[in-house]
C-alpha cells in the first residue's frame, strides 16, 4: 500500500504487564495521535493468550476515539469512514523480552561487537563469555546451563584469521547443551557471526544440539564492524522462534501488517529515524522499575545499552549499592537520617508501586533517579566507543597499560536529549524532569530537552519501518513534551568568575545576561516559542566553537524554559554539609523545581 493512501494507523505494544494501543489519523494533512488505550497483558493464566490483552486495549481506543475498529475478534481493514484502520502494527516485550547470551573470543573486541549487535536488536544481554574473561571452562559451561537464554550469539575471529579458538568456544556451548528458558521442547537458536573460514567446523559442532543460523561476520576485519546483518537475524529469530512459544502469538502474527519488533529495538529504530530525518545527534533514555535503557545516535552510528540492575523499584537497592549513599544524599537539600533513607529504599523495593507522599521523599527518589541515570550513561559511553584492536600509532605511554578507546558520545555535539519513564514523564513539575536530565547527563553547548509524554515511542518505532513521515510527525507533535533548551559551557573554573555574555532575542524583546561560573539561570521561553541566542564565552569557556568563540543559534522553548547552566563540568559539591544544602537549594530555586512553602518540609 502506498504511503499516501494511509489515513489511519492502529499500533500496540505488548509489555510484560500492560498492553498499550494508540490510534493515529491524518487530519488536515498532518498525522496526529487520536486516542490511547491500555489493558493488562494476558500471556499468563487464566487467559494465556496475548491477543486478549490486545483486543481489550483496542476496545478502549474504540470507545475513546469513537471509531469502530473491531468486528468481533478481527481488526477491520481498510478504512471506510469512521470504521477500520489501514495498518495494524505491534511491538512486544511480553514474557520478559529477548534474553541473549554472547560468546566471543576477546572480551573487548569481537565479544564487544557481538554485545553491541544484540543490544541494538532489542535484547537483554545476560552475560558475555570470552576466552579472556578469567573463567575456567567448567565455569563457563555451568554459567550457560544456569542462565537458560532465549538464544546464543557466537562471534570471533576476523575473516581469514583465528579458527581453532573460535571452534573451542563453540565446543564449550555444545558441552553445556543449555536448555532454553522456554522449556525442553524449544530448540535453542544459536547464531554464528564469526570468521567465515570456521563455518563448517561450527556447523559440525552445533547443528545437532541447536537451531543454528550462520550470518555475516560481525568483525570481518579489525577496522570494520558489521552489526546490521546480525541484528536482523536476531529480530527474525525472536519473531519466529522465541515469540512463537508465547501463548497467543501464533494468532497475533497474522494480524499485523509488518513484523512484530522487540519493544527496545522499536525505540532504537525511532531514535535512528528521527536522527536521520532531522540530521541531528540524539540520546534517549528509558528508566523503569528494574532496568534503564540508553540509546544514542552520533554521526549516524547507533548504540544501545541495558543496565539491567539499575531501576527505581525492583532494582532500587542496586542503585544504592553501586552509587553509594553519599552520592544519593548530595542531591537532597536537607539533612536526612541515613537509616531513614535506606529504609525508604528497601520499602520501595518490596512495594514497587508506591509513590512519594512528601517533598522529602520525592527529592530522595529523584536523587536516586539521577544516580541511576548517571551510572547507566557511564556504562553506555564505555560501550559506545571506537573499535578496539584497530592498529594505530602508539607512543611510549601506551606501553604501560591498555589505552581506553574514546567514546563516540560527545556531549558538545548532542542536539536532542529525550527522557522516558515514570520518574521523568510524570514528575510533578516539568522543571524537575529537566533538572534530572541535566544533572545526570551534563549536556554541553546547546541541547534540546524533552520527555516522552505517554511512552508511545515503541509503536512509533515499528511505524517508522513502514511510514517514516507519520512516525516522525506524531513523535514531535504528540509524543514529545518540550522541556526547553539547556545552554552550558564546557570546562570548570573559579566560581564567581565571568564566563559568558548571553544575548537572547525573546518574542517580547531582547535580553542581555552576564553569566558567572557557578550560576544556574532560567530564562522564560514557553512551549512553541523560539529565540535567537548568542553565547559569547569568556575566560576559557567553550560553547562548541572553541574557547572564546561566540556561537549563535535558534533555540526552542518548553515547559521548563531556557536553562543556562554554568555550574561547570563535572558538577562539584561543597564539602561542608551546610554549604552543600544551600547550594542544592539555590539550584532548585533557580529552576522553580519545588514549591517554596514546602521546600524545607520533612
Amino acid at each position: 500500500m502506498a504511503e499516501r493512501e494511509i489515513t489511519r494507523v492502529l499500533a500496540t505494544d505488548c509489555g510484560s504487564t500492560t498492553t498499550k494501543a494508540i490510534l493515529i489519523e491524518k487530519q488536515d494533512g498532518q498525522y496526529r495521535l487520536v486516542a490511547r488505550g491500555e489493558a493488562p497483558t494476558t500471556v499468563e493464566a487464566p487467559y494465556e493468550d496475548v491477543t486478549r490483552g490486545v483486543l481489550n486495549a483496542v476496545a478502549e481506543v474504540e470507545e475513546l476515539a469513537g471509531r469502530r475498529l473491531l468486528d468481533g475478534e478481527d481488526i477491520i481493514r481498510p478504512v471506510s469512514g469512521d470504521t477500520g484502520t489501514d495498518l495494524y502494527l505491534s511491538t512486544s516485550s511480553a514474557g520478559g523480552g529477548l534474553q541473549i547470551m554472547v560468546v566471543g573470543l576477546v572480551r573487548r573486541m569481537t565479544a564487544e561487537s557481538a554485545e553491541r549487535a544484540a543490544l541494538g536488536a532489542g535484547a537483554i544481554v545476560m552475560d558475555v563469555l570470552a576466552l579472556d574473561d578469567g573463567r575456567m571452562p567448567h565455569e563457563r559451561i555451568e554459567r550457560m546451563r544456569q542462565l537458560r537464554p532465549d538464544m546464543i550469539l557466537i562471534s570471533g575471529g576476523i575473516d581469514g584469521g583465528e579458527e581453532r579458538r573460535v571452534v573451542e568456544m563453540a565446543e564449550l556451548v555444545a558441552a553445556a547443551n543449555p536448555t532454553a528458558r522456554l522449556g525442553a521442547k524449544y530448540r535453542l537458536p544459536i547464531i554464528y557471526a564469526g570468521n567465515i573460514d570456521a563455518r563448517l567446523a561450527i556447523e559440525d559442532t552445533l547443528a545437532e544440539i541447536a537451531d543454528l543460523t550462520v550470518t555475516d561476520n560481525l568483525r570481518p576485519s579489525m577496522e570494520q564492524e558489521n552489526l546490521q546483518p546480525t541484528r536482523l537475524v536476531v529480530q527474525d529469530l525472536f519473531l519466529h522462534h522465541v515469540m512463537a512459544q508465547a501463548p497467543g502469538y501464533s494468532r497475533l502474527v497474522p494480524w499485523t501488517d509488518a513484523d512484530i519488533m522487540p519493544t527496545p529495538a522499536a525505540v532504537g529504530n525511532l531514535l535512528q529515524t528521527v536522527a536521520t530525518e532531522e540530521n541531528i545527534n540524539a540520546i534517549g533514555v528509558d528508566i523503569g522499575g528494574a532496568t534503564t535503557d540508553v540509546f544514542s545516535v552520533f554521526s549516524g552510528q547507533f548504540n544501545r545499552t541495558v543496565s539491567a540492575n539499575l531501576g527505581l523499584s525492583y532494582s532500587i537497592s542496586n542503585v544504592l549499592a553501586e552509587a553509594g549513599i553519599d552520592n544519593i544524599l548530595r542531591w537532597v537539600p536537607r539533612q536526612i537520617d541515613r537509616g531513614w533513607i535506606i529504609n525508604q529504599i528497601r520499602n520501595k523495593m518490596i512495594r514497587p508501586t508506591t509513590i512519594p507522599q512528601q517533598i522529602s521523599g520525592l527529592q530522595v527518589e529523584q536523587g536516586i533517579a539521577r544516580e541511576a541515570l548517571r551510572l547507566a550513561f557511564e556504562q553506555h559511553k564505555s560501550l559506545a566507543a571506537g573499535l578496539r584492536g584497530v592498529q594505530r600509532a602508539r607512543d611510549i605511554s601506551d606501553a604501560f597499560g591498555q589505552v581506553a578507546e574514546e567514546s563516540i558520545v560527545k556531549m558538545m555535539d548532542l542536539d536532542l536529549l529525550v527522557g522516558s519513564g515514570g520518574v521523568l514523564s510524570h514528575a510533578p513539575r516539568r522543571s524537575q524532569a529537566a533538572m534530572m536530565l541535566i544533572d545526570a547527563f551534563l549536556p554541553e553547548g546547546f541541547t534540546r530537552l524533552s520527555v516522552d509524554s505517554i511512552f508511545m515511542m515503541p509503536q512509533l518505532g515499528v511505524l517508522a519501518e513502514v511510514h517514516r513521515e507519520a512516525a516522525t510527525e506524531v513523535f514531535f507533535r504528540d509524543c514529545l513534551i518540550a522541556l526547553g533548551t539547556c545552554l552550558a559551557p564546557a570546562g570548570r573554573f573559579r566560581e564567581g568568575r565571568k564566563c559568558l555574555h548571553v544575548s537572547v532575542q525573546l518574542p517580547d524583546g531582547p535580553r542581555e545576561l552576564d553569566i558567572n561560573w557557578g550560576d544556574l539561570v532560567l530564562v522564560g521561553l514557553g512551549e512553541g516559542q523560539t529565540a535567537t541566542v548568542t553565547a559569547d564565552p569568556l575566560g576559557g569557556a567553550d560553547m562548541g566553537a572553541g574557547r572564546g568563540r561566540a556561537v549563535t543559534k535558534q533555540v526552542q522553548g518548553g515547559q521548563a524554559g531556557l536553562v543556562i547552566d554554568a555550574r561547570g563540568r563535572p558538577l562539584a559539591f561543597p564539602d561542608d554539609e551546610a554549604e552543600r544544602i544551600g547550594k542544592v537549594r539555590q539550584w532548585q530555586a533557580a529552576l522553580n523545581a519545588y514549591p517554596e512553602t514546602d521546600a524545607n518540609d520533612q
